[in-house]
């Protein structure tokens, strides 16, 4: 049997990228629920099933984004704990969080399917398709619970270092979400409420190998009935780790809606050859997301150890590795991005091709920029500081702002393929300022540890 990645000792580097790749293809898995939805919507219903569900995106961001916020928040004191090898510490924090995920997703469900619509219809969706980004959304938003669920579950697994073992269920159940999809898309012709019924399944089948993982077969996590009750103190302590992060979420989804209400302006088509190019630019992503992700369990984990030089020195080596990741990503967003639009489609429209092209363009140029954002990001979650993510998602609203309400009307869809980097660059500012002040900090605890132990 293979031991798991040690985080606290040897290469920082070997172990990132050996924990992010397992994280880069679960995370490639749980993404394909959105993908297999927009494939086989866009080839077997219509272009304009495609624009409804792509039209929800920015919500689904609003919505089920602030939702998982939380859960990336409830876990950073597993990994610390884990660090300081305090066993019952773990089964409490983890037993905490996974009442705390339910309870509040379960609210979460009430409030979503309260607001969806009229949301729909304050970004300007257009009267074509209103009614199937509705049926699509409302379906799907069912699923909150489960996806907190199996969320939180697989974040428990990594902050105590495994992440390959939710690679193995997210492949179940994206096998299983594909199969749904088209067997109630293609074959029962239930349009876009088919799409969402599979994925709502997936979901449910996700939480429950998930849970199954942490509560009957992972030795590091022992959860016991004592555990599970609720602590309100616990879960204050979590609450507040994780509402900056779900603010995050919540504030550059309401930038990301108010520019979907710009892409609205623009037609059916253009609504099309956004979300299409989107899809295929969150693909080229999630290596940059999962190396994110693997620092945060790394950075929880040596904090927790007090193994403070060990953060500081490894963050610029990871900064170094994820600018490199970037260029490889947007050389191959140049060299192929346009060509895999056209998955999406029956039949070639120029119209979608043109808008999906002139946006990923815009991304390939300024790639390097999200890099930085998720090292960053994630450096500071993972120490417990994820105040920061709120401030950085301040600086996303803003970018995203400027680009919907001002040089939209200005410069046209030009303007709207920028506003992604120019969200990434003011989320950025601050959360470079951010952590060169932690840095400081860490390498002085560092010294006073040393002082210490002399």
């Amino acid at each position: 049997m293979k031991k798991k990645i040690d985080m606290l000792n040897g290469s920082p580097i070997k172990s990132i990228i050996l924990f992010a790749l397992p994280i880069m293809f679960s995370s490639l898995l749980q993404y394909n629920y959105a993908l297999v939805d927009n494939i086989i919507v866009g080839r077997y219903v219509s272009t304009d099933a495609l624009a409804a569900v792509g039209n929800v995106g920015s919500i689904n961001s609003f919505i089920i984004g602030a939702a998982l916020g939380l859960t990336s928040g409830f876990t950073i004191p597993v990994a610390h704990a884990f660090g300081a090898k305090d066993s019952k510490k773990v089964a409490h924090y983890s037993g905490s969080s996974v009442v705390v995920a339910f309870s509040i997703g379960i609210i979460i469900v009430i409030i979503a399917h309260l607001v969806s619509t009229p949301l729909l219809k304050l970004i300007g969706t257009p009267k074509e398709i209103i009614d199937l980004s509705s049926a699509y959304v409302n379906i799907l938003y069912f699923g909150v619970p489960f996806q907190m669920l199996s969320n939180n579950f697989t974040a428990i697994s990594r902050a105590v270092g495994e992440s390959k073992k939710p690679l193995y269920f997210f492949t179940v159940t994206v096998f299983i979400n594909f199969i749904l999809d088209l067997l109630f898309v293609k074959n029962f012709g239930w349009g876009v409420e088919g799409a969402a019924a599979a994925t709502l399944i997936s979901h449910i089948i996700a939480a429950s190998l998930t849970g199954f993982y942490i509560f009957k077969l992972n030795p590091d996590v022992n959860i016991t009935k004592e555990d599970m009750k609720p602590h309100l103190k616990t879960a204050v302590e979590q609450v507040k780790l994780g509402i900056p992060v779900s603010l995050q979420f919540t504030i550059t989804s309401v930038g990301t809606m108010c520019l979907q209400s710009a892409v609205n302006s623009f037609g059916a088509n253009v609504i099309a050859g956004f979300t299409a190019a989107g899809r295929v630019e969150n693909l080229t992503n999630l290596p940059m997301s999962a190396l994110g992700v693997a620092t945060q369990t790394f950075v929880g984990q040596n904090y927790g150890a007090k193994n403070y030089k060990r953060i500081t020195k490894s963050v610029s080596s990871i900064f170094v590795l994820d600018l490199c990741v970037s260029i490889v990503m947007s050389l191959t967003l140049w060299l192929i991005g346009t060509p895999m639009v056209s998955i999406f489609m029956k039949e070639q429209n120029p119209a979608i091709m043109e808008a999906a092209h002139s946006y990923l363009m815009a991304t390939v140029r300024c790639y390097s920029l999200v890099a930085i954002l998720f090292v960053l990001r994630n450096t500071l979650q993972g120490l417990g500081f994820t105040y920061a993510n709120m401030i950085a998602g301040a600086g996303e609203f803003f970018g995203r702002i400027s680009i919907a309400f001002v040089f939209s009307k200005l410069i046209g869809f030009t303007a709207v393929c920028y506003a992604a980097p120019a969200a990434w660059l003011f989320a950025d500012i601050p959360l470079i300022i951010i952590y060169l002040i932690k840095r400081k900090q860490l390498l002085q605890m560092e010294e006073r540890k040393e002082a210490l132990s002399e």
